[in-house]
């Protein structure tokens, strides 16, 4: 080998030496996947199937829920707080496990499971034709620190082959919350039972 090539070599020895050393040097202060908060959320459904019910039915009366459409706020896994009335910041130490319309629509199937014998379905399983639609808005689901409660609000429509499109929304508020997601958390797991709770027996009738 000439003196060239030895060259060469070592100069990217150095190289990669110093690539090394840089590396090593920002693994103490930089994390790739991200240190999750102290405190993780999710909704967790008050009335659910038990364990090794069997539901079948013809998917023309069956009901799908659809994830709701939500703005920039709740498109995250964040939980909002609304400041005033034009600025909104977030809960510190806290987050969603997933984005919180997958949440809600998740804890409504399940609630409607519990109050129907009718299959339901969630738009992440493939069905056509399919009885009467479930879909909506998430506008709310977050802390609202000028009174102190925590909001959740849903746009519903409802819609079905050969019927009129119907909306509502609902609502639910859980007054007298300190700001802290231990007491947060709880808060926005009963208010979105509630809404859930209505929203079933809306579509149940």
């Amino acid at each position: 080998m000439n003196y060239r090539a030895m060259t060469g070599i070592s100069a990217m020895n150095r190289t990669l030496a110093a690539l090394l050393v840089i590396t090593l040097s920002l693994s103490g202060c930089l994390s790739l996947g991200g240190k999750p908060p102290p405190t993780l959320l999710t909704l967790t459904p008050a009335t659910a199937v038990p364990a090794g019910t069997v539901t079948s039915g013809d998917p023309r009366t069956a009901i799908m829920v659809m994830e709701p459409e939500t703005d920039q706020r709740l498109a995250v896994v964040r939980v909002p707080v609304q400041i005033d009335d034009t600025n909104i910041a977030y809960v510190k130490n806290a987050a969603w496990v997933e984005r919180p319309a997958r949440l809600f629509r998740a804890l409504l199937a399940e609630t409607l499971r519990s109050k129907t014998s009718a299959l339901v379905l969630e738009d992440s399983q493939a069905a056509a034709n399919v009885g009467v639609r479930v879909s909506g808005r998430l506008i709310d689901m977050g802390y609202d620190a000028r009174t102190s409660s925590v909001v959740v609000r849903y746009e519903a429509i409802r819609s079905s082959t050969g019927s009129a499109v119907v909306t509502k929304r609902f609502e639910s508020v859980v007054p007298g919350v300190p700001a802290k997601p231990e007491f947060i958390g709880p808060a926005l797991n009963q208010a979105a039972n509630d809404v859930a709770g209505q929203v079933a027996a809306w579509i149940v009738g």
